[in-house]
């Protein structure tokens, strides 16, 4: 269990370290979202293209859609919003959500649902859906324009007392990244997650800006069902 109690810092700062600061003041303050600070962040912006693999790609998704784990759909021009919020879990770690709701219009809404916490090993890990069934390793670094370049690693899989690691070749590795566009004010974010051998699974880009709450409780919409102890 990682004690939050300790450092202010968000926890990506604490997993970045002194390359934190290296990061556009704007990307710092929206990562330095955390319960230490005060304040939420809420980004609204339009998805200019939501994209998924192949025809066989769909069942796969479709199965994640139900633990807002990614989804089938493709869009293009899409309204979306993003709720982050730093709160202190079940077990007392403090963990940053990262809500991502699209409007695919016609009524039709879909989420991407994940929770961050810092582990005790020191990276970042990336607890999806709305059961955390899901914890991937997640590695940070800075781009040259202070962008953040997120891919992620090693997947396991918990459910009661199942616990298991995810072969490589069955799973897609994600790569994001997330920089913000100083003529246009805002921040652009890019999103693939692809197989080593099959390609493209899913995948969007677009843009948003951002207002940050203070002194804000999480929305108890925005927490998962489960907490799972096990990183």
């Amino acid at each position: 269990m990682t004690d939050s109690s300790s450092d202010t810092r968000s926890i990506f700062a604490r997993a970045m370290g002194p390359a934190f600061d290296r990061l556009h003041p704007q990307l710092q303050r929206r990562f330095g979202v955390g319960v230490g600070v005060g304040y939420g962040c809420v980004g609204r912006g339009v998805m200019r293209e939501i994209r998924r693999g192949p025809w066989w790609v769909r069942p796969f998704l479709m199965l994640g859609a139900t633990r807002n784990i990614m989804f089938p759909e493709r869009g293009a021009h899409v309204p979306f919003q993003i709720d982050n919020y730093a709160y202190i879990d079940g077990y007392g770690r403090e963990t940053v959500t990262f809500i991502r709701t699209m409007e695919l219009g016609g009524g039709h809404r879909r989420r991407f649902d994940a929770t961050m916490i810092h582990g005790a090993a020191g990276s970042i890990i990336d607890y999806l859906g709305t059961h955390q069934h899901l914890a991937v390793d997640l590695d940070l670094t800075v781009t040259a324009d202070g962008g953040l370049r997120l891919e992620s690693g090693e997947q396991r899989f918990y459910e009661g007392w199942i616990g298991f690691r995810f072969p490589r070749f069955l799973t897609g590795r994600a790569f994001l990244s997330e920089r913000f566009d100083d003529v246009n004010e805002c921040f652009v974010i890019d999103l693939e997650v692809r197989h080593s051998r099959f390609g493209l699974l899913f995948g969007y880009r677009g843009e948003f800006t951002c207002e940050y709450p203070e002194g804000v409780t999480v929305p108890g919409a925005l927490k998962p069902y489960r907490e799972e102890l096990r990183e």
